[in-house]
């Protein structure tokens, strides 16, 4: 990384991420709550049933202004918010409607799906993930809701927190990967930075955790489909990032799509008010995904669109998204009491407690305007963020003989694949306001970095899905002519995300045919993976010299990529995923559990497939840099520790190669006996480390006990006595080992 980018990137990530978590975002304290409550109940005394279930409508927009239809709902106190409405001269007139021409002016909540940036498009979360770097995470949530609170909206429907372990699944990409732990340290980085401290404040928004609960588990990574569980994995899978999302302070949840225990989540009052509400405090409102209370009839739980939506507001579910059930068919069953009052009262408080939070009643448009929209989106710093973070989310998997970094020796360079050239696809699933124009593309990044001195080479080769090979002729002279030919494929921007579920994990199309026919030219080839899911690429593994996981980047994805195989930047990401040999061992996570029969080579009557080779292609935590790291062995300063203490390790990691580079250094755990059985490891810990040429950096990790709690046969979450293993090393395979003991009681 060039000198003047670190200074620029470093600086601006630690002003956009200097929140300190809290339980809850802060507001004006005891006499500031005193006075929302007395605001709330003020209005309650006064709202109508109708317009008491208005607050709890939540409608979409579909242009770029409310309808005049829209509108006048919203005079007559039927609406609590609009979804996919933005512009600040577009939210502006809408929420002029409701505090000048409803009859209690109660202001509007904006809605929008603003996952991984609004107008500037930073690296999926997935991808962002793969940088193990809880602050940059935290700044491009900041970034985000700045730009988004300058063009007026108020909410966005992100974090994604749900684990996935599926591939096959698209909306992987949404979210930050398999592990839990992970997982919840950027679920909570993320709340905090779209939140900030203040939720009050003209540039925060609010955040949603979702989908709430186990939405990653859908079978057979099919979106929208059947959860099946158990409660330990539950609880100690899928709901920890919920749980770290709701102890940062999080405003709101979104109810999933998928059944769980065969009932649905958007109907399942175990966790929307036993668990969410009751066990874990949460204190804002939950907000059903698209039509997902409607939806319950297509689950065969309710038998009319009334039974539906009393089925959710029973279970906790405050807010109708679009279904329009709650404000339609909801008023004859409140009339007749077959709804209490009570439970209304109780919706309709924490939407408005969190309307107040946002400080909608002191400004309704907070400070949102055109200037300041023009002026926010798209900046130098955000580009420079957007560069950061990119920068950090690569993943280099493979890199024999020293083919990257790209030698200067290489005055010609061809650049390959149907993604080379692509702004769109570089954006990936869920753009928000993103456009193909802002992005530099790997192509342009390559050129603008190669110089002058540099010949470089361009052949689309092939379509991303289709199996046309016109290209390829075109593609083999460019690679024929080239020093080194850097081939860029992948999967479509719309590959991934929400109803984008593949049953293959191999590159698409032409597109392996095209990798194969270009390496047989015998020129060094460099394969870029832009994906929203990990792709299973063993053939590439086994014969292609160097292999670059990208993912999907955003706007900056030519000029971090430039920065990455040239060298300006050592490569420092590390795969929140595993990736497969092939869909065949999907599901396949680092953290299974051992088995009576553990996998053997040499023994046949163990727990592995007759063809393949045992183990993933790549596992968690993996990725190579232009330099190598060695561990020594950890040292505890106390190898006995009691359940409620906290483990202190250090462990040197050595540089020993000849340039400076980052580690992601990591700690794992694994409980060697306990009385249900637990995982091979577990991840407890980890540090970004910088070290220079031959050096060696003393990384001091603190671990509490309460890491390695876990849910024993009655379903206690307990830290059991016993021997622990300790690893460390850069991913989930290997590593320096010892052990310690945990003594006392559970």
């Amino acid at each position: 990384m060039r000198p003047r980018h670190i200074a620029v990137t470093v600086a601006l990530v630690a002003a956009l991420s200097g929140f300190a978590p809290t339980p809850h975002p802060r507001g004006a304290g005891a006499a500031g709550a005193g006075r929302a409550d007395r605001l709330v109940d003020s209005l309650l005394a006064r709202m109508t049933p109708a317009e008491k279930l208005g607050q709890l409508n939540l409608i979409s927009v579909d242009s770029d202004r409310a309808s005049p239809a829209q509108l006048d709902s919203v005079r007559k106190g039927l609406v609590g918010g609009f979804l996919n409405l933005y512009g600040a001269d577009a939210t502006r007139a809408a929420q002029l409607v409701a505090v000048n021409e409803s009859r209690l002016r109660i202001p509007l909540l904006f809605g929008f799906d603003v996952i991984h940036g609004y107008r500037t498009i930073f690296p999926i979360p997935l991808a962002e993930a793969s940088s193990f770097d809880s602050a940059a995470v935290e700044a491009t949530a900041r970034g985000a809701a700045r730009e988004a609170s300058a063009a007026g909206v108020n909410w966005t429907f992100a974090p994604m927190v749900d684990i996935a372990r599926d591939p096959r699944w698209g909306r992987i990409a949404e979210g930050s990967g398999e592990d839990p732990y992970l997982g919840s340290l950027l679920a909570a980085a993320r709340v905090r930075g779209f939140q900030g401290n203040d939720l009050g404040a003209p540039d925060a928004v609010m955040a949603t955790a979702k989908h709430f609960a186990a939405y990653g588990a859908a079978e057979g990574g099919r979106d929208y489909n059947t959860v099946d569980v158990s409660e330990r994995t539950l609880r100690e899978i899928y709901l920890p990032p919920f749980h770290a999302a709701v102890s940062a302070g999080v405003f709101s949840v979104m109810s999933a799509f998928d059944d769980l225990d065969g009932v649905p989540a958007t109907a399942n009052h175990w966790l929307l008010t036993d668990v969410l509400r009751k066990e874990w405090g949460f204190g804002g409102f939950v907000v059903s995904d698209w039509t997902s209370i409607e939806e319950l009839e297509k689950h065969g739980i309710a038998g009319t669109r009334a039974q539906a939506g009393r089925l959710a507001l029973e279970a906790g579910v405050d807010m109708d998204m679009v279904s329009d059930i709650y404000v339609h068919d909801l008023p004859a069953l409140v009339e007749r009491h077959a709804i209490p009052m009570s439970e209304v009262d109780a919706a309709v408080r924490r939407v408005l407690r969190a309307k107040v939070a946002l400080g909608l009643f002191t400004d309704p448009y907070r400070g949102a305007s055109a200037g300041r929209e023009r002026a926010t989106i798209l900046s130098p710093e955000m580009r420079a963020l957007a560069r950061h973070i990119a920068d950090e989310s690569v993943v280099l998997l493979r890199n024999d003989s020293g083919v990257l970094p790209l030698a200067r020796s290489a005055h010609t360079i061809a650049v390959i694949g149907p993604l080379a050239a692509d702004g769109e696809d570089a954006l990936g699933p869920w753009h928000t306001l993103g456009r193909g124009e802002d992005v530099v593309t790997p192509l342009a990044g390559i050129r603008e970095r190669a110089g002058a001195g540099t010949e470089v080479l361009y052949a689309r080769g092939c379509g991303i899905a289709d199996a046309d090979t016109s290209g390829f002729a075109e593609a083999l002279a460019a690679a024929r002519r080239a020093d080194v030919s850097v081939l860029v494929l992948g999967e479509a921007q719309d590959m991934s995300g929400e109803a984008a579920s593949r049953s293959s994990l191999d590159l698409p199309g032409a597109q392996e045919r095209l990798l194969e026919e270009v390496t047989a030219a015998g020129k060094p080839v460099v394969l870029v993976v832009m994906s929203g899911r990990p792709l299973a690429i063993a053939w590439a593994a086994e014969h292609v010299p160097a292999v670059v996981q990208a993912w999907f980047l955003g706007v900056e994805a030519g000029h971090a990529l430039a920065d990455v195989l040239f060298g300006d930047v050592a490569p420092s990401g590390k795969l929140p995923v595993t990736i497969p040999r092939t869909v065949g061992q999907v599901p396949i996570y680092y953290d299974h559990m051992n088995t009576g029969r553990p996998g053997s080579p040499t023994d046949h009557y163990t727990s592995k497939y007759l063809d393949l080779p045992l183990g993933p292609l790549y596992p968690f935590g993996y990725g190579l840099s232009y330099t190598q790291f060695a561990y020594g062995t950890p040292r505890l300063a106390r190898s006995v520790i009691g359940p409620r203490d906290t483990l202190a390790v250090d462990v040197d990691v050595t540089n020993t190669g000849a340039r400076a580079g980052t580690e992601v250094a990591q700690l794992y755990v694994h409980d060697s006996v306990a009385t249900v059985t637990r995982p091979v490891r577990q991840l407890v810990a980890f540090a970004r480390v910088l070290i220079p040429a031959g050096g060696t950096q003393r990384v001091r990790f603190r671990v509490p006990a309460t890491h390695l709690g876990f849910y024993d046969r009655r379903m206690r979450l307990v830290v059991e006595p016993g021997i622990y293993r300790l690893f460390a090393g850069g991913s989930s395979a290997g590593g320096a080992e010892t052990t310690f003991e945990v003594r006392g009681g559970r």
